[in-house]
């Protein structure tokens, strides 16, 4: 194999040795099957391509210093799966065939799990998608689960520092009561163009509000978004936002660490008033808002005036990393050690 640079890796695909995939045939779940291609077998009429029945997850394995590896709450990556097949009327994989999976694909390809501190991460992508045949618009037959893994650098090149978001009006991302609270692919096709015009326009990501008075705050790009003020851990709470384990996590750590928790609905007004912000999922763990600009209005809500992250999703990022790779003591019981 090539000598890895752990330390310059991008957040993107890289090869790896092995995949592991479950079929749902006949209503029932068969054995898992490891597979070293990256190339699947799929009908045309399949479910995934016309219906949307596609549904994902994202998750890491860590290195500690130790030499363990770790994985952060994947229990909530298999109950969030469930939910969403739930939703969208596919077959649920029980969590611990999901765990199964998990563990083994992870040991499978245990060399591109980068090093402690190399600021890298080993990145797990669990898919599960309709594969039956279908014209008319109903649910497939037949599904496949599987999972492939990648190692990855930070989700934004300059890693752990306060960027730029931008408001946008124009795009919605998804509708209340719609499939925003689920990780469906068709929420992500949804954001690409304002996601672009963002990126073209010199921002780290979009920032939407809520798509039915565009008055509430909604999710920042491809995370949620969370606000501090007043020793207070401040969340939207909107039927349209995918619940985030990530910030699931923060809201306990900030409770932990003696701050008030409020998930609530949130104007935009009241951005004027958060002394930080951030936004926050698996890939980035926070990424610190330096300003939203909102250009309609004319108008910038300016978080750090130096660039840099504020104290308290300092301590926030810091915490949830140790307990990630083991340098603090895991009392919540998160973390699994693969054997």
């Amino acid at each position: 194999m090539k000598e890895i640079d752990w330390a310059n890796l991008s957040f993107g695909y890289m090869p790896t040795d092995y995949n592991v995939r479950i079929y749902n045939r006949n209503g029932k779940w068969g054995e898992l099957e490891v597979s070293s291609s990256d190339t699947i077998n799929l009908h045309m009429a399949a479910t995934c391509l016309h219906y949307g029945q596609e549904a994902f997850e994202g998750l890491k394995a860590y290195r500690g210093k130790d030499g363990k590896v770790r994985l952060f709450r994947f229990e909530e990556n298999a109950a969030r799966l469930q939910r969403t097949c739930h939703g969208i009327m596919m077959a649920e994989l029980p969590t611990d065939r999901f765990k199964e999976a998990v563990m083994k694909v992870v040991k499978l390809n245990e060399r591109f799990i980068p090093p402690y501190e190399s600021g890298a991460s080993l990145y797990i992508r669990p898919l599960l998608i309709g594969t039956g045949a279908q014209v008319g618009v109903k649910p497939a037959d037949e599904y496949l689960f599987m999972i492939f893994v990648t190692p990855v650098g930070p989700y934004f090149k300059g890693g752990f520092a306060a960027t730029p978001y931008v408001i946008t009006r124009k795009y919605d991302r998804a509708a209340p009561h719609g499939t925003g609270t689920y990780k469906v692919g068709g929420n992500y096709a949804a954001s690409l163009r304002a996601s672009k015009e963002a990126h073209d326009a010199g921002y780290s990501a979009e920032f939407y509000l809520d798509c039915k008075e565009h008055k509430f705050i909604d999710e920042c790009g491809a995370a949620n978004f969370f606000g501090i003020k007043d020793n207070t851990y401040i969340t939207p709470l909107s039927s349209s936002i995918l619940p985030s384990i990530t910030n699931k996590s923060l809201m306990q750590l900030a409770e932990d660490m003696g701050m008030e928790v409020e998930r609530r609905p949130v104007l935009e007004e009241e951005l004027s008033t958060f002394e930080e912000a951030g936004a926050c999922g698996t890939a980035a763990v926070i990424s610190p808002i330096q300003r939203i600009d909102d250009p309609e209005n004319n108008h910038s809500y300016v978080f750090s005036h130096d660039g840099k992250p504020g104290p308290i999703s300092t301590k926030l990022y810091n915490k949830l990393r140790a307990i990630q790779y083991g340098d603090e003591p895991d009392t919540h019981g998160w973390v699994t050690i693969v054997e």
